[in-house]
């Protein structure tokens, strides 16, 4: 059966806690375990499960530990029968899944898994019952007893995400595509500022901010992620090389041959456009251009709530929010993004509760 009553969470950290989380909030008895005690008693106070072993086989054991020590965990989980059945979480599956069956042969009860949610904190004061609502949560159904099949995706949506069937090879390419390149990319950025002048980042505005948020994720890990994902990250990163190439030899060409060179940058600059719109948009849906409305806040307790009670009186979903501070100033801009056409109503509802929109 696949039947989901009792589980194992191995690691309790972002990832471990959150799912564990997810899982009590919908009736189920969870037990924490972790090579750390702290985090696991730490996991325990947010109510996240009981900090000790089980006495019998669990229904589901979740391992989500760093992806070098993903197989050896679950090998060992599996030759001791310590769960029906046991999926991971790690970011990378082709090595894993061929690690654990040189270990324990087919290991049909083992179902790599890999939740697209995360966050640039860590730990399991981070995690969050909700992390991976409307999440796509990729399976991987090769060769899995099915009613192991059924107990994974089963966890899936009981943590509230999307199941998404991929081979291992084809996950990871995938995810050097939309994660690692983009972590890499976002740390080199986040590197330059490192020894920047300070005049220079007191400029800093909310595209930097954007760009380098992820570059605070736990290096640790991403060390792992990257090495156990080498060759695909390679391939890609070679691409964007050739690239970087062909925008710095524009850039060294503008004073010969201006026209030249402007034709080149627009080029990358319009297949960044282009690459940017196939993002997928609300609930993996179409992507959709939302309106913006700017409004001044004071850097004051309450203000963003009083903010957006006053659009959930207007009757307008907020779809996404961004807050940027003011240099040496007491106010912030937030940008409100709503559907189109919703930005006039909002507009008109908030410049008559008194606040003020910039233009």
């Amino acid at each position: 059966m696949s039947e989901i009553s009792s589980a194992l969470i191995v690691g309790t950290g972002l990832i471990g806690t959150s799912v564990a989380l997810a899982l009590r909030g919908d009736g189920v008895v969870v037990h924490l375990t972790d090579r750390d005690p702290k985090a696991v008693r730490r996991a325990a106070d947010l109510g996240a499960g009981d900090p000790s072993l089980p006495a019998e086989q669990v229904d589901l054991a979740v391992v989500a530990v760093a992806p070098s020590a993903t197989a050896a965990v679950v090998s060992g989980l599996l030759a001791g029968n310590v769960g029906a059945t046991v999926v991971d979480t790690a970011g990378v599956k082709a090595d894993i899944l061929r690690d654990v069956r040189a270990t324990v042969g087919d290991a049909v009860h083992f179902v790599g898994t890999h939740p697209m949610a995360g966050r640039e904190r860590s730990g399991p004061g981070a995690a969050r019952a909700d992390l991976f609502e409307g999440r796509p949560w990729v399976v991987v159904p090769d060769r899995v007893d099915p009613n192991s099949l059924a107990r994974a995706e089963e966890l899936v949506r009981r943590c509230g995400g999307v199941v998404v069937h991929l081979d291992a090879a084809t996950h990871d390419a995938a995810v050097a595509l939309v994660s690692h390149v983009p972590q890499v990319a976002a740390t080199l950025v986040a590197a330059r500022l490192a020894e920047g002048e300070d005049g220079a980042l007191a400029l800093t505005g909310q595209g930097l901010r954007d760009v380098t948020r992820v570059a605070a994720s736990d290096a640790d890990l991403w060390v792992d992620v990257l090495t156990a994902n080498a060759v695909p990250v390679g391939r890609i990163l070679t691409e964007l090389r050739a690239d970087i190439d062909h925008v710095i030899a524009a850039l060294a060409e503008v004073a010969h041959d201006p026209d030249w060179g402007r034709t080149a940058l627009r080029e990358v600059l319009l297949r960044g456009n282009s690459g940017r719109a196939r993002l997928p948009g609300k609930h993996g849906g179409r992507p959709t251009a939302y309106a913006l409305v700017p409004v001044v806040l004071p850097d004051q307790p309450g203000e963003l709530a009083r903010l957006f009670a006053a659009a959930g009186e207007a009757g307008v979903n907020i779809e996404d929010v961004s807050i940027e501070h003011s240099p040496g100033q007491p106010v912030g801009l937030v940008e409100l993004s709503v559907a189109p056409g919703a930005e006039h109503t909002l507009s008109a509802a908030l410049a008559e509760r008194g606040w003020q929109l910039h233009s």
